[in-house]
């Protein structure tokens, strides 16, 4: 384990979205999550995950990790941290880790303020969460100061593409997404500005091409 850097940011509250009721919404989902997420969404997490140069003693951080629905296709020999805010989420993802065959970490935290060092990690995995933090920007930034040079990232989430304005139906849904979960119109595209990284792959992935797929490399 490598010392602490200068710049890791001190431990955060144990909140990935910052707000109590961010946090409370997903334990009163945990129950019910996989039901509704798990087979709808298993293709486009096994594809994007499919991407990655996933090697034995592979450093992985799995971020807004939720009840370990990306686990099924990882490798058991990486060494995987897993970051939520969720107590309940992350009860059932050390369950399903455990089941799988995985010694990972599994652990509170903050995706705006993560407490790992720079460069700690080989490969991010970011499915689903920039979507869910009020600041995704900030958890984006986070993501790549933790990730080493030349790692790689696997972002997978609902957003805009380029500069194109959000469509009349996603504007009319979102006021209600954003209440219930999730944030409908998050710019993917500019994220990624003022960043030098490499963009391996960038496509649509799901059903109806519901969600985008971007595999990074940090240069």
């Amino acid at each position: 384990m490598s010392s602490p850097s200068p710049h890791q940011r001190p431990p955060a509250a144990s909140t990935v979205s910052g707000g109590r009721w961010q946090t409370r919404r997903w334990s009163l989902y945990a129950p019910v999550y996989d039901r509704v997420a798990a087979r709808v969404l298993r293709s486009a997490r096994r594809d994007a995950i499919a991407t990655l140069d996933l090697k034995a003693g592979t450093r992985v951080l799995l971020l807004g990790g939720g009840t370990g629905l990306d686990l099924p296709f990882l490798p058991r020999d990486i060494e995987l941290e897993v970051v939520d805010a969720s107590p309940a989420m992350l009860r059932r993802c050390r369950e399903r880790a455990e089941a799988l065959g995985f010694d990972a970490n599994v652990k509170l935290g903050n995706a705006m303020a993560l407490d790992f060092p720079d460069g700690h990690f080989d490969v991010v995995i970011a499915h689903l969460i920039f979507a869910v933090v009020p600041e995704p920007q900030t958890a984006f930034d986070e993501a790549l100061r933790v990730l080493a040079s030349d790692g790689e990232m696997s972002l997978l989430d609902k957003g805009l593409r380029g500069q194109q304005p959000a469509g009349v139906i996603r504007r009319l849904l979102n006021p209600l997404a954003r209440l219930l979960a999730t944030n409908l119109s998050v710019p993917l595209d500019g994220l990624l500005e003022g960043h030098a990284l490499q963009r391996m792959e960038d496509r649509d992935l799901g059903p109806g091409g519901l969600l985008r797929h971007m595999h990074l490399r940090k240069i």
